[in-house]
């Protein structure tokens, strides 16, 4: 694992524990970097954030992809739309953002540009775009609902749910 690498990972844990984004000196020292070492590749805690998210996106694109050669993108989106920890890491990316300032905004673009290629990957599993927007929705809102951590209700009962209107095509 790269020093980069290294130090995305401590913050990601830092986040997902502790409901927010961690300063640069509590990430080098979880880490065990030096402050140069750690400003050589993350600047600002913007830099940082924006690290956290970019890997966030890769990471969820990586999972879906696999998810196409498995043939379960739907169950795949819902599965991690579930996930506590990534709630825990959206809600400190979240509660972050308005630390960006102009930085914000092309954060907002590339989180866009992924739900886009998302649907679509929905969508040619689904085969049909207005249920790929839904079952994206949804994913989106069972995120939102488990930022407050209601109990949802299992993945399976929703995959049920949905298995006739796949079918109905």
């Amino acid at each position: 694992m790269s020093m980069r690498e290294q130090i995305l990972a401590t913050a990601r844990q830092l986040a997902i524990s502790t409901g927010s984004i961690p300063s640069m000196d509590a990430v080098a020292a979880a880490a065990k970097v030096s402050k140069g070492g750690f400003t050589h590749h993350f600047r600002t805690k913007a830099a940082l954030l924006e690290g956290l998210a970019v890997q966030a996106i890769e990471s969820l694109d990586e999972a879906l992809n696999a998810a196409v050669t498995r043939g379960n993108v739907v169950e795949t989106w819902l599965r991690i739309s579930m996930s506590q920890d990534d709630a825990d890491l959206y809600r400190a990316l979240l509660v972050s953002f308005t630390d960006l300032g102009e930085n914000a905004d092309g954060l907002l673009s590339l989180s866009a540009e992924a739900s886009k290629r998302w649907e679509q990957l929905l969508a040619a599993e689904l085969g049909d775009p207005v249920a790929a927007s839904i079952v994206r929705l949804l994913g989106d809102g069972m995120v939102m609902n488990s930022l407050t951590r209601e109990a949802l209700p299992p993945v399976e009962n929703i995959l049920t749910w949905l298995e006739p209107r796949r079918n109905a095509e």
